[in-house]
């Protein structure tokens, strides 16, 4: 089957906002721009959790329907490991229903998708084990020696192969956004500081190729603890030193331009943890996204569920309103990310599209 071309544009992003402001009254700071200038809603779709079978395939599909016909969200994120390459597949399918459809143009969808880790394919017959020997070792894609802490490699031909299965999966031609996957976390405690710059170095080389032959738009990473602990950590990553290797592979027009992290009402540390440095200033990873021109999504609003069951109320929203609100509203955020699937949950999401993001003093009092 023919890839859908085309990317994410100002022009159609801009235009689903302006259909979503004024056919369904949605607040104008539901939207914001990402560094290119794109209209992204603050509210996108994840696609974590689930297991690899049919009924979450079609679950995962019917959200993304879901939330494309609403008008009122156009990011969508996930990564060839979610649920073993079957989330991609999930998205592509129903991306391509709602483009055929007219309900939605491709330069008004924000598609956002990862690599780096492993992922055997959760369609395969074979076991997991005996999919990576057949598919990635034996073909010479990735060497054994590349693998980190069993689950994790960043070497160019393993990146390269899994884009290609990224696009197929998604049944695009080009994506928007590819993050690289937990690198630092799983590579940084391992190898070290020097030797992993270099790898990224190489990622990242491989990332500007795939711009230049127009099959990516931007590229980030996508992170857990590593922008939000202390430098003394061996875990830590200074966002400064990414940014400068980006421009080192790519020069000033170089395509690093998005983190993902963590955040929510259990995990503050993004906004109140000044683990970042930026031209000899400390402060907080939200700050240095700022300082340094990138675009933040967050992922985990609801922490894993907890929030909805346990967390605080804010005036009529519900706890789990009231925790992507709070994840939303935070400064330096483009976006929260969030994974719910059942129709009913999804419904309470999209109804906070209708409610303004609070402002910083109002997000402040929120924050312990």
């Amino acid at each position: 089957m023919a890839r859908i071309p085309g990317l994410a544009t100002v022009e159609g992003t801009t235009v689903f906002r302006e259909r979503a402001l004024e056919g369904r009254k949605v607040p104008t700071s539901h939207f914001r721009a990402d560094p290119a200038g794109r209209q992204v809603s603050s509210i996108g779709l994840g696609t974590y959790i689930g297991r690899p079978d049919g009924p979450t395939d079609l679950a995962v599909e019917q959200a993304v329907s879901l939330c494309l016909a609403s008008g009122r969200v156009n990011v969508l994120d996930t990564a060839i490991n979610y649920r073993h390459q079957r989330a991609e597949r999930s998205v592509g399918r129903a991306l391509a229903r709602a483009l055929a459809g007219g309900k939605v143009s491709r330069e008004a969808v924000f598609v956002a998708s990862k690599n780096g880790y492993l992922a055997p394919d959760g369609e395969s017959s074979l076991a997991a084990e005996a999919w990576i020997e057949r598919e990635l070792v034996r073909s010479n894609v990735l060497r054994p020696a590349d693998i980190v802490d069993g689950s994790h490699a960043m070497s160019r031909s393993f990146l390269a192969d899994q884009f290609e299965r990224t696009r197929t999966n998604l049944g695009l031609e080009a994506i928007d956004l590819l993050y690289l996957h937990n690198a630092a976390d799983a590579q940084l405690p391992v190898v070290g500081r020097d030797e992993f710059l270099a790898r990224l170095s190489e990622a990242f080389r491989l990332y500007e190729t795939l711009r230049d032959e127009g099959h990516l738009g931007a590229y980030g990473l996508a992170t857990w603890d590593c922008l939000r602990v202390p430098k003394s950590e061996p875990g830590h990553l200074s966002l400064e030193d990414v940014v400068r290797t980006a421009r080192k592979v790519g020069g000033a027009d170089h395509g690093f331009g998005f983190v993902q992290f963590p955040f929510n009402f259990a995990m503050t540390e993004a906004a109140v943890l000044r683990t970042q440095t930026v031209d000899g200033t400390r402060g907080t990873a939200f700050e240095a996204v700022q300082r340094l021109g990138l675009g933040a999504f967050t992922s985990v609003p609801l922490y894993q569920g907890q929030l909805t069951r346990e967390g605080p109320t804010a005036g009529p929203l519900t706890t789990a309103q009231t925790a992507l609100q709070f994840a939303r509203s935070a400064p330096g955020t483009l976006g929260a990310l969030v994974g719910q699937k059942t129709p009913e949950h999804l419904a309470e999401n999209l109804q906070l599209a209708d409610v303004p993001p609070w402002d910083e003093v109002a997000f402040r009092g929120w924050l312990t």
